[in-house]
């Protein structure tokens, strides 16, 4: 078994620890040969818009494939000031027909331009308090360039495309619904 030796005060002069566990016959854990090449997965789109507070490892756990070697995760939270103005909670609203078929045709352009596996897009609707996600992208491929020029591509293409719409409740009782800039239908004013 290969070892590691670390000199830190934290695990002690000379402490060794194993770089992997040994194997042992019919544990499960052997190293998976070309049978790996041969499995089948079909490509997932989950698009999920909902009240309630979104999981970054639900998102994650349902892009993770055995094909992949990577998981890239776009976490967009509500923060606490816009423009000076104390923020206490984001309230979004979406055109929900429109807002999921504009979302599949952003998961199509994905897969015409990267070689990725499984998409998920979570976006949250209604109040949506400081610190906590009002949205969740996450995408898996084989290597994490394309994942990550993926994710950052879903971000921009849905606050330029998809219907919704967010208003910040500030904390001295007023209120403003945004205006996305990035949006194509604002774009002329």
């Amino acid at each position: 078994m290969s070892s590691l030796e670390i000199n830190s005060s934290s695990f002690g002069r000379g402490t060794k620890l194993p770089l992997s566990p040994p194997l042992v016959e019919g544990s499960g854990h052997e190293p998976l040969g070309e049978d790996l090449k041969e499995v089948e997965e079909s490509a997932k789109e989950i698009i999920k818009f909902t009240t309630e507070k979104l999981s970054i490892d639900e998102a994650s756990q349902l892009v993770i494939s055995p094909l992949c070697g990577a998981v890239s995760l776009f976490v967009g939270t509500t923060r606490n000031n816009f423009e000076g103005k104390k923020v206490i909670s984001l309230e979004y609203e979406a055109y929900l027909p429109m807002a999921e078929n504009e979302i599949r045709k952003i998961c199509s352009d994905i897969r015409q331009k990267w070689p990725v596996k499984h998409i998920a897009v979570f976006h949250r609707l209604g109040l949506v308090p400081v610190s906590e996600a009002s949205i969740i992208i996450a995408v898996s491929s084989a290597h994490r360039a394309a994942s990550l020029q993926a994710v950052s591509y879903a971000i921009d293409t849905l606050k330029a495309k998809v219907p919704i719409w967010k208003k910040e409740m500030y904390e001295e009782s007023s209120s403003s619904w945004k205006r996305n800039k990035e949006c194509f239908w604002t774009a002329s004013d």
